[in-house]
């Protein structure tokens, strides 16, 4: 038997109670307490609600895999997100770029007496810059912001 299927025995709960109080799928619960592999936020949520840490449950359900293992494939999944977050916000500045050229030179060569072209690229660019601080200067401290509320949230 599993630690997981251990503390919710020990608790008396049910599984539809623990997927009550963790904020997931009675499948994922069965699934876990079954031995599949967990993602580190299910294991994240469980822990809270148990009130023990993720490697005391990861003890016995990763047992053939290092626990550095499982660290790496997390990073490795993290890493991936912030590449992919940046990949969009480069494509989406390009996109930026090309339209709002495009919009500047329409009005300079039709209407240059109007300057209509500059709210668009204002607003697009203010956007921009909001996704450009979201991404590059506060991502590191909004992610810590994320996990902490997260438990909070979930020790209710």
């Amino acid at each position: 038997m599993n630690k997981i299927k251990q503390q919710r025995l020990q608790h008396a709960w049910s599984q539809e109670q623990l997927a009550e109080m963790t904020a997931l799928s009675v499948r994922t619960i069965q699934r876990v307490e079954n031995g599949d592999k967990a993602s580190l936020e299910t294991l994240s949520a469980l822990a809270a609600v148990f009130q023990v840490s993720v490697h005391e449950l990861t003890d016995d359900i990763h047992e053939h895999a290092p626990s550095s293992e499982f660290a790496i494939d997390h990073k490795l999944r993290t890493l991936e997100d912030r590449v992919n977050q940046e990949l969009r916000f480069y494509s989406v500045l390009t996109s930026y770029v090309l339209v709002c050229g495009g919009l500047m030179l329409t009005n300079y060569f039709f209407t240059p007496h109007l300057y209509w072209s500059l709210w668009p690229t204002i607003c697009w660019g203010a956007t921009m810059l909001f996704a450009w601080l979201r991404i590059f200067v506060f991502n590191q401290s909004m992610t810590v912001w994320k996990q902490k509320r997260m438990q909070t949230l979930l020790r209710k």
